[in-house]
C-alpha cells in the first residue's frame, strides 16, 4: 500500500498544474560583450530576494573563464545589498543563461526582447514566475515601456504582477 501511494505522489503534484504554456521564444542572438556592463531594474516581478529593494541595478562582467560575473544590488532599509553570482550561456546563442547566487542551484535567466542597441532588455523564464524589465539608463520612454507591456501576453506573462522599482539615484 505504501509503494502504491508514493507511486501516485508525482501525479499528484505534477497532474494538479493547470497552467500550460507555449515554450518561452527567446531573441535569437546575443552578443555577450555588448551585453556585459550596467543594467538598472525598471521592474520586475516581486520576490523575496528583492523585496524592499529600490535602486536595483546588475553590473555583468567577464570571467578569465569565459563565465560571467553577476553583481547584483540595491538600496534596502537605507544601506547597500549586494549579492555575488555567476552565469553561463547554454547555448550558442547566448539567449539562455544559467546564474547562480548559491551554488550549486541554478536558475534560468532568459533574454526575451533585446533592443537594438543593447539599451533594455526583458528577462524571464520559462516559468513564468520572474520577469525583469532593464535599461541601461534608470528610466525608459512612455513608448519603450508600452511595446514592452504590450509584448507580455504573447509571451505569457501579465503586467499586473509587475512591480515598478524606484530609480532614486542613490546608486
Amino acid at each position: 500500500m505504501r509503494l502504491w501511494i508514493l507511486s501516485l505522489l508525482p501525479l499528484f503534484f505534477f497532474g494538479c498544474s493547470t497552467t500550460q504554456y507555449e515554450p518561452l521564444k527567446t531573441v535569437e542572438k546575443v552578443d555577450i560583450n555588448s551585453y556585459l556592463g550596467t543594467w538598472y531594474e525598471i521592474a520586475r516581478y516581486e520576490h523575496f530576494f528583492e523585496k524592499g529593494c529600490s535602486d536595483a541595478r546588475a553590473t555583468y562582467s567577464l570571467k578569465d573563464d569565459g563565465n560571467i560575473n553577476v553583481l547584483n544590488e540595491c538600496i534596502k532599509e537605507g544601506k547597500l545589498s549586494s549579492a555575488n553570482g555567476v552565469a553561463y550561456a547554454t547555448d550558442a546563442s547566448n539567449s539562455k543563461l544559467k546564474v547562480s547566487f548559491f551554488r550549486p542551484f541554478y536558475g534560468n535567466y532568459w533574454i526575451l526582447m533585446l533592443g537594438e542597441d543593447y539599451e533594455y532588455a526583458l528577462i524571464g523564464d520559462p516559468s513564468r514566475e520572474y520577469l525583469w524589465i532593464l535599461s541601461r539608463t534608470n528610466s525608459i520612454s512612455s513608448e519603450l515601456r508600452s511595446t514592452i507591456l504590450n509584448k507580455l501576453p504573447e509571451l505569457g506573462y501579465t503586467q499586473d504582477k509587475l512591480f515598478w522599482t524606484e530609480q532614486t539615484g542613490a546608486l
